[in-house]
């Protein structure tokens, strides 16, 4: 079967259905979560794909007596359930990420406020010791060191999150199609 041009397709082969989902999930069919090893192989499989925009489109390759079985439990369907659920759960997870980054810098920006207020005390303090430069100087690295993770959450992390969620996203509006072998 041609890829359409418009798609980017993933391919999985499986001998029977057990080996997609996971087996100690009791959820029905629909509801039921992916296979740990089948995720991760869709998921790798997907960031292949080097345009981002450029929708899914996931053939599974199973014996026709699967495939009769698949198509009425509704496999099609219960791939995109998966995806849509985690990619609800990878947004809590953005929303919490951008909460706690958003609070350690409050307290960041608190923390080198007083150390810049402490710095110019030791400065004033002790003018011409040589020590208390040096102190003054490491009470303000404090202060800048106390907003390093904040900014790396913020600045960093949370683009790493964004790009898995738009993934997830993307494959939770896959087309899935049935291929008997």
């Amino acid at each position: 079967m041609a890829e359409p041009a418009d798609h980017a397709t993933i391919e999985v082969r499986i001998h029977e259905l057990g080996q997609i989902f996971n087996s100690l999930d009791p959820s029905p069919f629909t509801e039921r979560d992916l296979d740990d090893d089948a995720e991760a192989y869709l998921v790798g499989w997907a960031r292949e794909v080097d345009d981002r925009r450029r929708p899914f489109r996931i053939v599974v390759h199973l014996p026709e007596s699967e495939a009769q079985k698949a198509q009425e439990r509704g496999l099609e369907s219960a791939i995109g359930n998966y995806f849509a659920y985690r990619t609800g759960m990878l947004e809590r997870d953005l929303s919490d990420l951008i909460r706690v980054g958003r609070r350690d810098l409050a307290m960041g920006i608190l923390v080198l406020a007083v150390c810049i207020g402490l710095s110019q005390l030791v400065r004033a303090m002790l003018p011409e010791w040589a020590l208390g430069q040096l102190l003054a100087e490491g009470i303000m690295i404090f202060g800048w060191v106390a907003n390093w993770r904040p900014a790396e959450i913020l600045l960093y992390d949370v683009w790493a999150v964004r790009r898995r969620v738009d993934l997830y996203r993307r494959l939770a509006a896959a087309r899935v199609a049935l291929k008997s072998f």
